[in-house]
């Protein structure tokens, strides 16, 4: 069995962040080339949030970049777990890791920091082939709705781009709530 960490452990969420993404893993491994969070070549992360906003997609664009571009629209970024222990160093499917988890993210001990919080979101729309991040996910919906926070389900922005998974993203990054 190998442990492997969460790549962007380290990462301190901003604490002007008005609308926090929520993911599930990104392994801190050799194979993994991604300098931030959603980095992996077929992640369209960074297509569909600066296209949201008319902006020119930051795939493949320098993490400064994608820093620059966080900071002037508030966005941050949080995954549900930190450290999981596999025998397929190779698999990061979320079914595989869910029950291979040995540390969680306490994503709520994290919203508590956040004052500007005007929305949350998690990358993922279904929930039946990962029942504990489902608890975890159900945690944090919780807390947002008693908090007055809105809570949403995205679409995950792996593997395709396509115009009705930008629909929805723009629509989320563009409400206000106010």
């Amino acid at each position: 069995m190998t442990k492997i960490r969460h790549r962007f452990i380290n990462h301190n969420i901003n604490p002007k962040t008005e609308t926090l993404v929520i993911g599930t893993f990104n392994p801190d491994t050799e194979e993994n080339i991604a300098d931030f969070f959603y980095g992996r070549q077929r992640n369209f992360l960074w297509t569909l949030i600066p296209t949201a906003f008319n902006e020119t997609s930051l795939k493949g664009k320098l993490k400064s970049e994608k820093l620059n571009f966080i900071k002037k629209y508030r966005i941050d970024f949080i995954d549900l777990i930190s450290e999981v222990e596999v025998d397929e160093v190779a698999n990061y499917d979320d079914s595989y890791l869910d029950s291979r988890v040995i540390e969680w993210r306490n994503v709520i001990s994290e919203i508590d920091k956040l004052p500007n919080l005007k929305r949350v979101c998690l990358t993922r729309k279904s929930f039946g082939d990962i029942p504990n991040m489902k608890t975890r996910i159900n945690e944090i919906k919780n807390y947002c709705e008693k908090k007055e926070i809105p809570f949403q389900l995205l679409p995950t922005p792996a593997r395709f781009y396509g115009q009705a998974k930008q629909i929805e993203w723009t629509n989320f990054f563009r409400n206000d709530n106010r």
